[in-house]
């Protein structure tokens, strides 16, 4: 009965402006980051799956296509996360009228955003593919491959992002009254349910890349309708009132203004991304503009890639777990425990790079890592080279990753969105301007096939250097604000002195 008892306990939201703050966070953002990690494990589950029984040609393609598939997914992500900051600070005032209408809001935004971004990318799809160069070509059956593959992939992830939108906006709004557990049951199952859907629309059902996006989609919409369903039983000053249509405008540029910044801010990331391999691509072709057989540095490159996307799901859960805490504290005006919320997120943080940076690069011993998504006949010396010349490049730099998206998450939570907007331009900026000038001057020339290894690893350090560029642009206006903090803290305990 005692082990009922506790597991029942565990769906009990955590109020985050009382009690041990260490404590709490860590019972907070353990469920979170075992979310993003089964998250993961939909993109790993499709790598794995199409790498054992798909051609290289395919497998290019949806590498191709997943960052462009990401920069629409991550705004809807990012977005749904901005809204949540106001109810996390009307949960932190105890607020449950105004939770409820901002829980409306959102859900009406969510819509609006759905439509326009569903609408937008399925028409913008080709057009999409060509910035990487990606186009029918009829006279090279391997580019038209790729092609193929690339569209329509791209295309139905784009027509579910109505599931990835919905899905997170109830698990933003779950997190945000404190409750992390129950998203992490659901997007087990939904993990359990994407496998299940992979083998059987790839490998009996042969529809090949397709399969793979259509499992990817139907698991996520299974999660949202299961997760939305428990939300209306389990909280029910959640349950939309007639009167709660009556809102102002006021509050509706509220929620946009927390939510469209970090959207544009979780798409930075995946822009940099298909900036990277616009870059990338480049040294698979030829002299003569002709794509080189196995694409080695496209499949090293991607594959390595997805140990790093790894390594963003941690520092993303230290950030999914720092807006929920700074959105109630600041609430609840609580701003000793946003000052020593902020240390131990970034302690907490610096473990995991060291943890996984350390990990990763054992795996990257002879191309371990590589055996686990390709067939071992496609991972040749080549690709091996290329993966973890990437790696080497970011690893050691990727405390700089995390430190930027706790930045980018603890003043989106603390109602300050500006600086972090402004850190994601700098961050695109600088790893555009890095991609296009620093290969080709580093090779003396264009960047083709025959181009050095050093032009190369210019290019892998456009990443690091973009982290650094933006984690620079916020790293004063925190300080400002944690000392702002400290002066109303002192203020609130010399006033409660006199009033004693």
């Amino acid at each position: 009965m005692s082990l009922l008892i506790k597991f029942r306990n565990l769906f009990n939201p955590i109020d985050l402006t009382k009690g041990s703050i260490l404590k709490n966070i860590i019972i907070f953002l353990i469920p979170i980051l075992l979310s993003l990690v089964f998250q993961q494990l939909y993109s790993l589950t499709d790598a794995i799956i199409v790498g054992k029984t798909l051609s290289n040609a395919e497998i290019s393609g949806i590498n191709d296509a997943a960052p462009l598939c990401n920069i629409a997914l991550q705004f809807a992500i990012g977005c749904t996360s901005g809204f949540s900051v106001v109810i996390a600070n009307l949960i932190g005032k105890k607020d449950e009228n105004g939770t409820r209408k901002s829980f409306l809001v959102q859900i009406i935004l969510s819509i609006a955003i759905t439509v326009i971004l569903t609408i937008s990318f399925c028409l913008l799809t080709d057009n999409l593919l060509a910035v990487m160069d990606i186009k029918e070509s009829p006279t090279d059956p391997s580019k038209q491959a790729v092609y193929q593959s690339a569209h329509d992939y791209l295309f139905i992830i784009y027509l579910g992002i109505v599931c990835q939108m919905f899905y997170n906006l109830i698990v933003a709004n779950l997190r945000a009254l404190g409750d992390s557990f129950t998203p992490f049951l659901f997007l087990v199952v939904g993990t359990v349910i994407n496998v299940f859907l992979d083998l059987l629309f790839i490998i009996p059902l042969k529809l090949g890349v397709a399969g793979s996006a259509w499992a990817t989609n139907l698991s996520q919409l299974i999660a949202a309708v299961g997760c939305f369903i428990y939300a209306y039983i389990k909280y029910p000053f959640l349950r939309i009132k007639k009167s709660d249509f009556k809102f102002s405008f006021k509050f509706i540029l509220e929620h946009l203004k927390n939510g469209c910044p970090l959207g544009f801010n979780f798409s930075i990331l995946q822009i940099g991304i298909v900036i990277m391999q616009m870059a990338v691509i480049a040294f698979d072709y030829d002299p003569s503009g002709n794509m080189v057989s196995n694409q080695p540095v496209q499949i090293g490159y991607s594959i390595a890639c997805k140990l790093i996307m790894i390594l963003v799901s941690a520092f993303n859960s230290l950030g999914a777990c720092a807006i929920t805490y700074f959105g109630q504290n600041n609430g609840a005006q609580k701003y000793d425990r946003i000052n020593k919320g902020f240390n131990i997120l970034f302690y907490l943080g610096l473990a995991m790079w060291i943890i996984l940076a350390g990990i990763f690069a054992l795996m990257s011993i002879n191309g371990a890592y590589l055996y686990i998504f390709l067939d071992g006949s496609k991972v040749t010396k080549d690709v091996i080279k290329y993966g973890n010349l990437y790696l080497y490049s970011t690893l050691p730099l990727g405390f700089f990753l995390m430190v930027l998206i706790l930045l980018r998450n603890s003043l989106s939570g603390l109602n300050r969105p500006l600086f972090p907007f402004l850190a994601g331009i700098g961050e695109m900026l600088a790893r555009s301007i890095l991609c296009i000038f620093l290969p080709r001057l580093v090779n003396g020339g264009p960047i083709n096939s025959t181009a050095s290894n050093f032009a190369y690893i210019s290019t892998c350090f456009a990443d690091p250097l973009a982290w650094i560029s933006a984690t620079l642009i916020m790293i004063v206006p925190m300080i400002l604000v944690l000392k702002n903090n400290y002066k109303l803290m002192v203020q609130s305990d010399s006033l409660d002195t006199i009033n004693k």
